[in-house]
């Protein structure tokens, strides 16, 4: 008896007809599940030795759900850049809006007085960084406060110097060397690294040089603020000036011409002007800087910029503003920048000389402008390894101070 029925014949010789033909018939629902139907012995062959199907590739799913595999595992790499750049929108707004209700963060990256480079450094030692005719000592500017000084004297005296006291320090400024007061800018400390190559630059040159930590910077006690920084410059210059009659400069780099401008305009308004005032990579005021500063550019044009961030910086009564106090300064002085300053923009510079050339206070009184070239590489703080800046010093304070008669 045959094991076919007259259907299962039928099917059966449909199925050989369209195998000659090279044709493939899609079973019914009633031939999936019967135990007796497979597919051609080619491709059951296939199956055997492979595991797949011809045309299906390993690992994959059959039908839908494989092709929906496949879009997923395509698209989520996608997914993932979508979800980092939702996050640095959400980043990108809420600084602005931090800020603007926390002001004080906006004060504390204005000074950066928290950065201390180099780190673990000991500033009651500055012989640690090279300089073993230096001494450390501290003023007081307010009772149960005090600000960390050095005092580097004329390189000629190192031998003298070793080994001295403070005594000694302070009577070597009753001699006819010049003293420059050097006021740093801001982050790091009186004894960074730029800083202490220019006190051996100008010692060399025969300067004392005096340097300070404002309150709030290095081992100085308090916080920082732009009256206090001044209030502490201003301690120190007269100290130097009740000890030593021969000509005293100012020196300010970066924010710290903003101090110094301040503090000499002081100055001024008492009577008792510096002997010159000396700018490195100066601003016009903390306004035009912080709008010009690098990291201001991500912002620098979005809406609200100037209430967001710089009306917070006047909200904590920081204003710098040397275009200002120049109008209020009566004595020689020397700006000095760098074309290639990404800090401190070199446009900011010649802005203030040019502020300054026509201030009635300062006609009269030598106003000069040194530009250097941006092929230098000196940047925002390295003018110091300028070998013309001896004669640039020594030409203009010639031409600024009385000569002193031959005997």
């Amino acid at each position: 008896m045959s094991q076919f029925t007259a259907s299962e014949t039928v099917t059966h010789d449909l199925d050989s007809s369209l195998l000659r033909h090279g044709m493939r018939r899609r079973p019914g629902p009633a031939e999936d599940s019967h135990p007796g139907l497979t597919d051609s012995p080619r491709e059951e062959r296939e199956t055997r030795a492979g595991g797949e199907k011809p045309g299906e590739e390993p690992g994959e799913e059959p039908g839908e759900e494989g092709d929906m595999r496949k879009i997923c595992r395509r698209s989520a790499p996608f997914r993932w850049m979508r979800k980092w750049f939702l996050w640095l929108i959400v980043l990108y707004i809420s600084i602005p809006v931090i800020v603007k209700v926390f002001p004080s963060i906006q004060a504390q990256l204005v000074f950066l007085n928290f950065v201390r480079v180099p780190y673990f450094i000991d500033l009651k030692r500055p012989v640690d960084q090279g300089l073993n005719h230096t001494h450390n000592f501290y003023l007081e500017p307010e009772p149960g406060s005090r600000v960390g000084v050095w005092h580097t004297v004329p390189s000629r005296l190192w031998r003298e110097a070793q080994d001295a006291d403070a005594s000694w320090f302070e009577s070597s400024l009753t001699s006819a060397q010049s003293v420059i007061l050097y006021l740093h800018g801001n982050s790091g400390t009186r004894g960074g690294d730029h800083r202490v190559q220019l006190y051996k630059v100008l010692s060399s040159l025969g300067f004392h040089v005096i340097a300070l930590d404002y309150r709030g910077w290095g081992d100085s006690d308090g916080s920082p603020s732009e009256s206090g920084m001044t209030t502490d410059a201003l301690l120190v210059y007269d100290w130097i000036k009740v000890r030593h009659k021969s000509p005293l400069f100012v020196w300010g780099h970066s924010l710290g011409t903003g101090v110094a401008t301040n503090l000499v305009r002081r100055l001024c308004d008492r009577g008792s002007p510096p002997d010159a005032l000396i700018l490195e990579s100066p601003f016009t005021n903390i306004r035009e800087e912080a709008k010009s500063h690098p990291f201001s550019m991500v912002y620098r044009f979005l809406p609200g910029f100037d209430w967001f961030f710089l009306d917070t910086i006047s909200a904590n009564n920081i204003y710098f503003s040397s275009d200002e106090n120049v109008n209020h300064i009566s004595c020689p002085l020397l700006i000095l920048h760098a074309e290639d300053d990404a800090v401190v923009p070199f446009h900011l510079g010649m802005k203030l000389y040019t502020l300054a050339s026509r201030s009635k206070s300062l006609s009269g009184h030598k106003v000069q402008f040194v530009p250097f070239a941006a092929s230098l590489s000196y940047k925002h703080k390295f003018i110091y390894r300028s070998p013309e800046l001896p004669h640039i010093l020594s030409h203009f304070l010639e031409i600024s101070l009385p000569r002193t008669p031959d005997p």
